[in-house]
């Protein structure tokens, strides 16, 4: 079980690797004026999101499997575990989120600024303080 937590781990390192750069390129793409540019930010923003989508399904395989394989332990009837799985279903949200703008760029539909991905750039942060604390701290 210890190789199925350490993919997961790995899983969710470049899972969040893409959540945490994907809206970073946004920020580049929705300032990019040239039609170069705009090629290559979606060229980049999609190849991202396909190694971020692998990430994201792995981790969730994964984890699904680690839960299953708890169910009987004390780990399944502790609170902390639901919050979390709460947390990576927003995390879920956040990346169908980001298919939609990649979408929307790659179609130049978008009508966002720069100054609106910057912000958008910090919604994984609150969700990776509060899985790491659940997970390691196991508060409730």
């Amino acid at each position: 079980m210890l190789w199925v937590k350490a993919f997961h781990v790995f899983f969710m390192v470049t899972w969040f690797a893409g959540l945490f750069y994907l809206p970073r390129l946004f920020v580049y793409h929705a300032d990019a004026e040239d039609q170069v540019s705009n090629d290559r930010f979606k060229i980049m923003e999609r190849k991202l999101f396909v190694m971020m989508t692998i990430g994201a399904v792995g981790t969730v395989i994964l984890g699904f499997w680690m839960l299953f394989d708890y169910a009987l332990s004390a780990y399944f009837t502790s609170f902390w575990l639901y919050i979390k799985l709460i947390l990576v279903a927003g995390l879920i949200y956040y990346h169908y989120y980001c298919y939609r703008v990649v979408t929307d760029f790659k179609y130049d539909a978008n009508v966002r600024d720069h100054v609106f991905y910057r912000l958008i750039n910090e919604v994984p942060v609150p969700f990776l303080i509060a899985i790491t604390i659940l997970v390691v701290v196991k508060p409730f």
